[in-house]
């Protein structure tokens, strides 16, 4: 579709007054712009394009002699530049002179956070992006764009500031999907429908962006023919890629059980790339025992783990203590194995992160003999002992004793220990995860269940449609909780040597009827 060119940008939505809507905008994104409200709030299906519809509404208030400074407030890096290489396009689109996106570092604390911002000249305004610290609103005038709000920490915080802005004339933009029925954005929602905060919202699932042309968009975008078959089958696959989590992600339906436990704000600034994450997949025939010997499947592990397990193993600092966590499986979802590290001031990382998949009882033995044998002052391991995992725990204990503990993922010793585990993230005691996109969907399947933060009994945790459920999130928990109890330390005497005992002979006159002639 071709861009349209004006020479004045107010010209465009008949929202604030303009003549006319483009027809690149959806009915759904269209009426989003006419509402003028100080204050309204959009819930949401995932990836519908609605932020993208308020990067237009933005660009023609900020380049308007009569318009405002706009600031976008997102959770994380890449829905921040997201949006404002979608504000440079609909500059370019409206015709509207603006300046190169400038890139700069902002001293948030100690912290140097990288910003973007857009100036249109001729207006004097600006579309500028800000880290989602509530503090960093304060002092400033006009319109406020919170992204995926329902995700942000500090969720109250942050909208009274932003809400500070309508005094002097400003304007708020919510815009989120859902997370959880207790979660402050469905708080929200209630507030204004009931009429206890003045508001509008509008409600967008995703059936009802199809049905407004969403996939004839898709389409254009990857240049191929429109067909109503086609379009049919692309949501159904969407929402099989989503699973359970479709009610809430794609037709707008909060969750219950207060949602997502662990905020994905998070979790994101946890992500550290530099981690491994080294995956074993069982070759084929090995759950056919008559066709592969037991010694040709531990050649094949014992090959597997000195490529690519050893190597990152002989690296780690010998002065360290070492953890780790299980979460066991066999035939379905992962068998995962979460290291951690206690550093010199004690604070935890993960070096890499070791998943198996359909892989027979002894091999995954073999795997964890070779691996902790080479861990650096191995502490403490937590086996997920549920089910058939009792058997990898007990092989593990026959190995090392008092240091593996096998447990029983109650209810009770979810309530006891995932409080530690959330405190440990948040005051940076662990300080990274993988950036890896299944682990966090594994450690995002945490919701509340009569209070207690787990992961749900039923159901897959990945919007991929992956055997995942949560097992990686399940490990990193059991990790924490073996950091958190470690195992006492092993005492011991060294033996003296012969010439030691020949020239103190008085001290060791037992060590000679006690150990015999030596």
């Amino acid at each position: 579709m071709s861009e349209q060119k004006v020479t004045d940008p107010r010209e465009i939505l008949s929202s604030a007054g303009y003549e006319d809507v483009p027809a690149v905008l959806l009915p759904y994104q269209q009426e989003w712009i006419a509402d003028k409200s100080p204050l309204k709030v959009a819930e949401k299906s995932r990836r519908i394009g609605l932020t993208w519809a308020e990067a237009a509404d933005s660009v023609l208030d900020a380049a308007s002699d009569a318009g405002q400074n706009c600031y976008y407030l997102g959770y994380n890096k890449d829905m921040t530049v997201e949006f404002i290489q979608a504000c440079a396009m609909w500059a370019k689109a409206f015709d509207a002179a603006c300046s190169e996106v400038e890139e700069g570092l902002w001293e948030d604390g100690d912290k140097h956070i990288q910003t973007f911002t857009i100036r249109f000249p001729k207006s004097g305004k600006r579309i500028e992006a800000l880290t989602s610290r509530p503090s960093n609103l304060r002092g400033r005038q006009g319109r406020v764009v919170l992204d995926e709000y329902g995700f942000h920490e500090k969720k109250s915080e942050l909208l009274k500031a932003a809400i500070a802005l309508l005094i002097w004339g400003g304007c708020v933009r919510v815009i989120s999907t859902h997370d959880g029925e207790d979660n402050e954005f469905n708080d929200l929602i209630k507030e204004i429908r009931s009429g206890k905060r003045k508001g509008t919202v509008h409600r967008t699932t995703f059936r009802e962006a199809v049905e407004q042309g969403l996939y004839k968009r898709v389409c254009l975008r990857k240049k191929i023919k429109y067909k109503k078959s086609e379009e049919q089958l692309w949501v159904e696959d969407t929402y099989k890629f989503y699973g359970d989590a479709a009610d809430e992600e794609l037709d707008v339906i909060p969750s219950k059980g207060g949602g997502r436990w662990l905020p994905l704000s998070l979790l994101e600034g946890k992500k550290d790339s530099s981690v491994p994450v080294i995956r074993f997949d069982a070759p084929k025939g090995w759950d056919d025992f008559n066709s592969v010997s037991e010694e040709t499947r531990n050649a094949e592990v014992k090959e597997f783990f000195d490529e690519h397990l050893l190597p990152i193993l002989e690296a780690l600092p010998s002065k360290v203590k070492s953890f780790y966590g299980l979460d066991f499986a066999r035939k379905q979802n992962a068998c995962s194995f979460w290291p951690l590290i206690e550093q010199q001031n004690t604070k935890k990382k993960i070096p890499f992160l070791f998943e198996m998949f359909k892989v027979p009882y002894k091999q995954q033995e073999e795997f964890l003999r070779l691996i902790v044998a080479k861990l650096p002052n191995f502490s403490k391991g937590a086996h997920d002992a549920g089910g058939n995992g009792g058997f990898l725990a007990e092989a593990m204990q026959v190995l090392h004793g008092d240091r593996i503990e096998a447990v029983m993922l109650t209810e009770a010793w979810y309530r006891e220990h995932t409080p530690h585990f959330k405190a440990a993230l948040e005051d940076g005691d662990i300080e990274n995860m993988p950036a890896d996109q299944d682990v966090m969907e594994d450690h995002r399947a945490f919701v509340l269940v009569n209070g207690v933060a787990r992961i749900p009994a039923m159901g897959k945790s990945n919007s991929n449609n992956k055997d995942r459920h949560g097992d990686s999130a399940i490990a990193h928990l059991l990790a924490d909780y073996a950091a958190k109890n470690p195992s006492p330390p092993i005492e011991f005497m060294g033996l003296p040597s012969r010439e030691e005992m020949d020239m103190h002979p008085d001290d060791y006159d037992s060590w000679y009827s006690d150990v015999g002639c030596m």
